[in-house]
């Protein structure tokens, strides 16, 4: 993992970045593990508050590797030719509900804080869809963007066509999907993915992840479940689960701390 992502915690801010800067973090089987790692250890760092994920260089993450294509064309990168492939093989699964890339998307969403993905240069194929598992998206106004799979006769498989449906408008999905056009940053954020269009995406995330970092942890994570339920659950469940983590907060320490450092008019004091 420490060649392709580095993770950098301070006052509960997770700093992950991308550093495969020669190949503008293209993904390659060493930065697919190298996001399931870094996901899956900050699952479990209790005193993590927010993640920041970025790319160091020219570039978030420029998709899919060349070298994986070449591979691909000879049938041996994420699933066996076509002629010997069994038919079990396509639905496999090695990481709960989702296959090795899917999983290196769909773990930041795992994660139990929130994620902002601050995104410049370039977010192509599979970089978009990185981008996509995070909860938040800061992106510069002029990072060029596609859906970029079918310039290769693919479809987006990163649990890219699960996350964008909740983003934008369906159509428009479509459309990036069909064409593999390159967008900016500024269209970005007129169409639904980025959540703010700024000219420092990373200074502006981390300044948000400490502004996230000072409230009550468990209020955060709270409500991190909630969303991430949502698109997927009725209204019954929903409202259900809304008054479940709203009674095991209640009373709780740090919504005591919540209200008594509001009332005190002092900075408070959470635990993790």
């Amino acid at each position: 993992m420490n060649d392709r992502v580095r993770i950098e915690i301070t006052d509960g801010v997770a700093d992950v970045r991308l550093i495969r800067t020669d190949k503008m973090n293209a993904l390659d089987d060493a930065m697919f593990m190298a996001l399931i790692e870094a996901g899956e250890r900050l699952k479990a760092e209790k005193s993590v508050r927010c993640v920041v994920l970025s790319g160091e260089g020219r570039a978030f993450c420029a998709g899919l590797d060349a070298g994986n294509f070449g591979k691909m064309a000879e049938g041996g990168d994420r699933y066996a030719p076509r002629k010997e492939r069994p038919p079990e093989v396509a639905g496999q699964r090695d990481y709960g509900v989702a296959n090795r890339a899917q999983y290196a998307v769909w773990v930041w969403r795992e994660i139990p804080v929130p994620v902002i993905a601050a995104v410049h240069g370039v977010a192509f194929g599979g970089g978009f869809q990185l981008m996509l598992g995070a909860d938040m998206r800061y992106v510069a106004p002029d990072t060029k963007l596609s859906i970029m799979e079918i310039k290769w006769g693919l479809v987006p498989d990163m649990a890219g066509t699960q996350l964008m449906r909740h983003l934008v408008r369906e159509d428009i999905v479509r459309e990036l999907t069909y064409t593999g056009r390159i967008f900016s940053g500024t269209e970005a954020g007129q169409i639904g993915f980025a959540t703010r269009v700024c000219e420092d995406p990373h200074a502006e995330a981390m300044a948000v992840a400490r502004e996230i970092a000072g409230k009550s942890p468990d209020a955060i994570r709270a409500g991190k479940r909630i969303f991430n339920d949502a698109p997927y659950s009725d209204p019954a469940n929903g409202f259900l689960q809304e008054t479940v983590e709203q009674v095991a907060l209640i009373g709780s320490p740090n919504q005591i701390e919540a209200v008594m450092s509001n009332l005190q008019k002092r900075a408070p004091n959470f635990a993790d």
